[in-house]
């Protein structure tokens, strides 16, 4: 078998896959050197969105290598229990980013409140203080009262 061959078996004996999202049949006729199919579309245009979109076989969920690097056997579970270890780790990953923007976010609101209620306390010690030395001005202009008894 040559590396590069055109497939001998004629599209009309292939079958034709539906997309219920496009309604085109796409007919599979060549295979590039890694596996990947080639899309022919019969009709080009796109019911649900009209623009033309045309979709490979390959968006279907499975792959079937025709191509060099094909996998003859499935994957081994070793490394498919490490792919979901990685998988996870990085959902972790995900997880602690978010949780560590809302701890940020939760210390940067606790600090503002905290400068609020300074800048009101300040506020509330000068009220006091005009209010101390106003009492002090009236209880100096009541001392010579009643001095006529």
């Amino acid at each position: 078998m040559p590396l590069f061959h055109r497939d001998s078996v004629s599209s009309s004996s292939r079958s034709s896959v539906d997309d219920p999202n496009t309604h085109t049949h796409t007919h599979h006729n060549k295979t590039g050197l890694f596996g990947h199919h080639t899309s022919h579309s019969t009709s080009g245009h796109s019911s649900a969105s009209g623009s033309g979109a045309r979709r490979s076989s390959v968006s279907h969920g499975h792959r079937t290598g025709h191509g060099l690097f094909r996998n003859k056997n499935p994957e081994d579970p070793a490394i498919s229990a490490a792919r979901d270890r990685v998988f996870h780790a990085e959902e972790a990953e995900r997880a602690a980013d978010k949780a560590l923007y809302a701890s940020r976010l939760a210390v940067q609101d606790a600090r503002n409140n905290v400068k609020e209620l300074e800048r009101d306390a300040k506020e509330e010690a000068r009220l006091a203080k005009v209010k101390q030395r106003e009492a002090k001005d009236i209880s100096k202009r009541a001392k010579p009262l009643g001095r006529h008894h």
